[in-house]
């Protein structure tokens, strides 16, 4: 009985988060976010929704007030993400953030070595990272769909690996930063199209709190 309430729950929450409650902003949602979620939540909602950073962000919430407070601090950090990074996808997911560079703006195709453009880009992010110390970063590298899956799959890993040591190079702690690539396993956008290809040759960074801003979000909200 347990886990037929817990997969209801899990999927209410996923249809709370992907297809209602529209008008309520990102601060609110994280607020609710925790409340029924949890790993095996994310990985649920995740695997139901094909998009991993949702689930891992759904994952490490911790929900209710402490939840409303942690998503209004990254609020503020997504914004100065947009306003300081050019060229990339911003978006707020319950109490966290996820950052999408494309392939355009960090590499060659089928390449894992870093461009002199993505290199501007990086060092912008790393200031704001910086900024604000108290979060983890979990970097996800993706391939289209070109090439075999085996090939794909490690030049994904390549990539995040790539990222995650210039990030370190440049004043990101290592113990921030978590490495995974899913090669071509998980499209956003349309293979069939070059557009389309170009855009799953993508990098994802993954923002959520780390265990220090989570306990004082609990005790500020009284949790």
């Amino acid at each position: 009985m347990n886990t037929v309430k817990k997969l209801l729950t899990y999927c209410m929450l996923g249809s709370l988060l992907l297809v209602g409650c529209k008008s309520w902003n990102k601060t609110q949602k994280g607020a609710v976010i925790g409340t029924a979620a949890g790993a095996g939540a994310g990985a649920v909602i995740g695997r139901a929704s094909g998009n991993t950073a949702l689930g891992a962000i759904i994952g490490a919430a911790v929900g209710g007030g402490a939840g409303a407070i942690i998503g209004n601090k990254m609020d503020k950090q997504a914004q100065k993400i947009k306003s300081t990074v050019k060229g990339v996808k911003v978006e707020r997911v319950g109490e966290g953030i996820v950052v999408e560079f494309n392939n355009k703006i960090l590499f060659g195709f089928d390449r894992s070595d870093l461009t002199a453009e993505s290199k501007s880009g990086l060092n912008d992010l790393v200031t704001v990272l910086n900024e604000y110390p108290d979060t983890d970063i979990e970097i996800q590298g993706h391939t289209d769909s070109q090439g075999t899956e085996n090939y794909n799959k490690k030049l994904s890993k390549r990539r995040s690996n790539a990222v995650a040591d210039y990030l370190t190079s440049h004043g990101i702690r290592s113990g921030r930063l978590t490495k995974r690539g899913f090669g071509e396993e998980i499209a956003k956008y349309d293979n069939s199209t070059s557009d389309g290809q170009s855009q799953n040759r993508r990098v994802e960074f993954l923002i959520s709190a780390n265990e220090k801003m989570q306990a004082e979000a609990k005790k500020e909200s009284g949790m």
